[in-house]
This record gives structure tokens, sequence and C-alpha cells, in this order.
């Protein structure tokens, strides 16, 4: 919760900003990591794979939201997450 909480923290337009483009790609990204190790070890965790490319899906549409609408976040929020793009 900590994790997310400071991730929150790091991607947030303005205040009271939980639900951007920035933080959701940004929180998603962070599962899609974790989900990633957890992956490594357990190679026949298939509902668990399905959910990975199910997120992998989701944050792809909201990056593909966000290079049609403001460029310059999209860049940087690639940037600082260490996304290709």
């Amino acid at each position: 919760m900590e994790a997310k909480v400071k991730t929150i923290e790091s991607f947030k337009l303005h205040d009271r900003d939980t639900g951007s483009a920035d933080v959701q790609i940004a929180l998603l990204t962070q599962r899609i990591n974790h989900l990633t190790e957890h992956l490594q070890t357990s190679k026949k965790d298939h509902s668990s794979r399905r959910g990975l490319l199910i997120m992998v899906g989701q944050r792809r549409r909201l990056l593909d939201y966000l290079h049609s609408t403001d460029v310059s976040r999209y860049t940087a929020i690639t940037k600082k997450l260490k996304l290709r793009h």
C-alpha cells in the first residue's frame, strides 16, 4: 500500500489527483513489473499470465490516449517509467 501511495504522489498532476492517465499508467506499470517477477518463478500460472496481458493492453490504450491528447506528458511519463515508445 505504501508503494501505491508513493507512486500516486510522484505522478499526480494536482493535489487531489488519483485517476489521471499518468497515475493510472504508473500504477499499472508497478503491478505489471510485480506480476512479471512472479511469473518468472511460476511458469504454469496461466490465470495470472492472462491478467498480465489484460493489464499490458490497458496500459497501452492509456498510453495511446495520452499520446493523442498531450505528447509532452506522454514523452515525460515514458521517460520516467523507462518504457519504450
